[in-house]
């Protein structure tokens, strides 16, 4: 489990949430991005059922009330849930003073040369001390690389050849197959054995193969799965 310093609302000026922009309702997205940022989300709550964590994709994270919210694509947050009253304005995005920390894992993907994620975002990522800083950019607009893993040694990050991320307990991957109907290579989480974190519907899937395999097993010792 990721080390990190709790903030305690009570050893700390806490901003008023009233005064702070929690949502301008202006998303601009594409379609890639969009089914990917589903994917990565969706994954984590259809797998990880028994953990306790919060991810969203495109939601605002105050880290400080003088600057404006930095909006990853996807983040995650171990041992923290939304709060039960989630449309009272202090509830709405993830205010780090809130929370007690910033979240372990946030995630870029590029989709033109406008984001400055290797610059101005990375140093954003950097001072709010996320453990992993995560750039995928599947149309190599920043370089030859497609994937980029930056972890925070100190109060530096450093890009890492590992896409295995100790301190959460989770990798990510590059995976190609179908997702909602699409054939492409896809990012993913993965355990350590490379096993992609599977979504609801292909887990469904998985479970209907099963259990036709099952049925087929029985019918060929003359028994009929339809009277069991």
């Amino acid at each position: 489990m990721v080390n990190q310093l709790l903030i305690n609302d009570d050893d700390y000026y806490v901003p008023d949430a009233n005064q702070l922009v929690t949502e301008n309702d202006t998303p601009v997205d594409n379609f890639a991005s969009a089914k990917q940022q589903r994917l990565l989300v969706g994954s984590l709550y259809s797998s990880l059922q028994n953990q306790t964590f919060l991810a969203e994709a495109n939601v605002g994270i105050y880290y400080t009330d003088l600057q404006p919210p930095i909006v990853p694509d996807v983040f995650l947050s171990l041992d923290v849930q939304v709060p039960e009253k989630w449309w009272e304005k202090q509830n709405r995005c993830y205010m780090v003073w809130r929370f007690g920390k910033p979240p372990e894992v946030v995630l870029e993907i590029v989709s033109n040369k406008e984001g400055d994620e290797l610059g101005k975002k990375l140093e954003i990522y950097e001072h709010m001390r996320a453990s992993y800083y995560i750039v995928y950019d599947p149309n190599q607009q920043l370089g030859e690389k497609v994937l980029r893993v930056y972890e925070l040694r100190g109060r530096r990050y450093f890009e890492t050849s590992e896409n295995w991320l100790e301190q959460v307990g989770l990798g990510v991957t590059l995976w190609e197959g179908k997702f909602e109907d699409r054939q492409d290579t896809w990012l993913r989480w993965c355990y350590q054995d490379g096993t992609v974190l599977l979504t609801g519907d292909e887990r469904a899937s998985l479970a209907e193969q099963r259990a036709q395999i099952l049925a087929d097993r029985l019918r060929a010792m003359g028994i009929d799965p339809e009277t069991l």
